[in-house]
């Protein structure tokens, strides 16, 4: 399972079937997921698993970063398991809901900003681009992209 139970010890949680199958959904995949999507799948192995331990479990390993929150314009919660360790940002394609490695991060400037302009500073950032993908653009799914809004 892909080393999922060393991920787990690291974060000192406890190694649970339900933990690992969460890691094993998510890791099959290469677009995000709603708490509600995994439940679903997971209820095919677990007879006994309740939404609220689906949804406790995913935010438990976020906060540690092994898997990461999905910001999304309709406001409900995703996450994708991203096997990229180094620093980095995602593309998020909206239609399709893959995601995609972006290896460009902009705090640089923006901490110059902030420092110089605002005269404060940072302690975090998010930098997550939303879009559609190239084949996606590609595909007549109804979708109409006017001056860079849904």
């Amino acid at each position: 399972m892909n080393n999922y139970s060393h991920i787990l010890r690291n974060l000192k949680l406890k190694v649970t079937p339900k933990r690992l199958e969460i890691l094993n959904i998510l890791g099959k995949r290469r677009y995000f997921m709603s708490p509600e999507e995994i439940w679903k799948e997971m209820k095919i192995k677990f007879k006994k698993i309740g939404l609220p331990t689906v949804y406790r479990n995913l935010e438990e390993m976020a906060e540690g970063g092994v898997i990461f929150r999905v910001i999304h314009t309709d406001r409900q919660l995703y996450y994708y398991l991203c096997n990229n360790k180094n620093h980095h940002h995602h593309f998020v394609c909206l239609s399709c809901k893959r995601v995609y490695d972006i290896d460009y991060c902009p705090e640089i400037k923006i901490v110059e900003f902030v420092r110089e302009i605002l005269k404060g500073s940072i302690i975090s950032h998010l930098f997550q681009v939303n879009g559609f993908c190239s084949n996606c653009l590609n595909k007549d799914q109804g979708v109409i992209v006017k001056n860079n809004e849904i």
